[in-house]
């Protein structure tokens, strides 16, 4: 591959491949060239044919550096997930499920190519899916700009904020001596820390906690399949968080009847994940989901998670900015929690969150250890 094509985002690399005309199966839907056909046999079936049928997967591998020809072994599960994940996380592509068809001798997936008009508000701004050059060069011309309460101050986020992990850091403000060595940011295009704290609450019960360390992020959900079935998806590499058997709580019977209605509409749950830019998040339930966080357009009523549709829940630049003020200027404590209710909507002014049935609350860990480094008050992660 030449020079220019090895920096392309998955959305140009993906629609170079549907043109190229070279993957069996692989091709456009419509003649607008807005939806396109995505071949998905599963590997257990006996006319699978790994040379086609893994094809597309396995380029994607290696491109991204994951599979060397003569290095690293043949694992087409594990191109398919990496590429169905990639897929799932990125705000430009939207799956069509009633057009696909996976019941069938050669099935396939239908994707739409989503607009910058379609997209939520909060994942337009979303730099995933580029590389460390574009990255590099994205933030560093950012013309993402914060107005100074200072006249004459700029409060634009330091450069070394915003692109190093590991790094001493004098915020401005304080004297030389006063500079304090704490990890502030992922290094461009990587993370070191994609670690999520959830925690689940039935009617205001903690009945569950788990630290998911998986890059894919976390899985909440009702079942054991997250997306579908995983004879047809393939394995998912996500940390897999169930809901609790609600016979095994201390919960009013009438309760327990409520939520016994409410779970199996959450069998394909919600995935969470963190990523270079933020924290995200994407329903597949059928059941409605609420969230209320640092990017959530209401905090006096509810606010609704779109099905197939990626949110932005957390801007890492937004936090940092929000840190860097509360450093200099003794502004308000950078938001980071995450909570999430399951059918019922929230948030909501007549009625608290431990009346909602099933809540959950999402800690993104490199930002609840970052205020810990810093010794700046707060409550402990719950």
């Amino acid at each position: 591959m030449d020079e220019k094509g090895k920096n392309l985002r998955l959305r140009e690399w993906l629609i170079a491949q549907i043109d190229s005309g070279k993957y069996y199966g692989l091709s456009w839907e419509n003649g607008e060239k807005t939806m396109f056909k995505i071949p998905w046999k599963h590997a257990a079936k006996q006319d699978y044919r790994q040379s086609e049928d893994a094809a597309l997967f396995k380029a994607w591998a290696v491109y991204k550096g994951k599979y060397l020809e003569g290095r690293d072994k043949a694992d087409p599960s594990a191109w398919k997930t990496r590429l169905r994940c990639a897929l799932n996380k990125s705000t430009d592509f939207q799956e069509v499920p009633e057009c696909s068809q996976l019941d069938i001798s050669e099935p396939y997936k239908v994707y739409r190519i989503m607009e910058d008009t379609e997209r939520p508000a909060e994942t337009n701004v979303s730099h995933q899916g580029r590389t460390p050059k574009e990255l590099q060069k994205v933030l560093s011309q950012d013309d993402v700009k914060f107005e100074s309460n200072n006249k004459g101050q700029s409060n634009e986020i330091p450069v070394d904020i915003r692109l190093n992990l590991h790094t001493s850091y004098s915020a401005p403000g304080f004297e030389s001596t006063s500079s304090v060595s704490v990890p502030l940011m992922p290094s461009v295009g990587q993370i070191s820390d994609f670690r999520l704290q959830v925690c689940l609450f039935y009617r205001g019960l903690l009945v569950q906690k788990v630290i998911s360390t998986s890059p894919e992020g976390c899985f909440i959900l009702q079942g054991s399949t997250p997306v579908g079935s995983e004879r047809i998806y393939g394995p998912c590499a996500a940390h897999k968080l169930f809901f609790p058997l609600v016979d095994a709580t201390p919960l009013p019977p009438g309760v327990c009847q409520a939520m016994g209605c409410l779970l199996p509409h959450l069998e394909k749950g919600v995935l969470v994940w963190v990523a270079p830019d933020g924290v995200f998040i994407k329903r597949f339930c059928q059941g409605r989901v609420y969230w209320d966080g640092p990017l959530a357009q209401h905090r006096d009523r509810p606010n609704k998670l779109e099905r197939e549709r990626t949110c932005k829940l957390l801007d890492m630049h937004i936090f940092l900015h929000d840190l860097h003020r509360h450093l200099q200027a003794g502004g308000p404590r950078p938001r980071y929690e995450i909570d999430l209710c399951f059918g019922e909507e929230f948030p909501d002014v007549t009625q608290p969150k431990n009346r909602k049935l099933i809540t959950a609350q999402v800690v993104p860990l490199f930002a609840h250890e970052l205020l810990l480094q810093l010794h700046l008050p707060e409550g402990e992660a719950k």
